[in-house]
């Protein structure tokens, strides 16, 4: 008997109540297709994000995490996303010096009106996370099953 060993990564995605989960909402109207192993968290903004709750969610088993808002000067709170870019860019500084490979976390601007752009970014950050194979640089052993 052969077992199939081919890796899928686990995906967290925060988007933002506004315009990306709407997004991501249309992308299933519209019958696009996006991996499922990713698992959406809706947060009102953003802005609402905090770096720890990306690095927990590295510590608890996702290979890969996106933040995903409105496109700045959008935002429902108005300049909510402005912040989340620079948290991101702190923690993304942050991650270079953990030595987890940058490419494993992104920022994504996603309106409520583009569910085709949702289902793209979706599909080539799990491609690219897939080929950089699974994250065991943060990885807390308790948190496996």
């Amino acid at each position: 008997m052969q077992v199939n060993q081919e890796f899928t990564p686990t995906i967290v995605a925060f988007c933002c109540n506004w315009c990306s989960y709407a997004g991501a909402d249309l992308s299933g109207t519209n019958r696009l297709s996006y991996p499922a192993n990713v698992k959406i968290i809706r947060v009102p903004c953003s802005c609402r994000v905090n770096p720890m709750f990306i690095l927990r969610a590295f510590q608890r088993g996702a290979d890969g995490v996106i933040l995903c808002g409105c496109h700045p000067g959008d935002c429902h709170y108005t300049t909510g996303n402005y912040y989340a870019r620079r948290r991101m860019t702190l923690l993304f500084s942050m991650l270079d010096y953990l030595g987890i490979e940058k490419e494993r976390t992104r920022v994504e601007w996603v309106s409520a009106a583009e569910g085709a752009k949702f289902a793209a970014t979706m599909n080539d950050f799990v491609a690219t996370v897939t080929r950089l194979g699974e994250n065991k640089r943060l990885e807390d052993l308790r948190c496996k099953r």
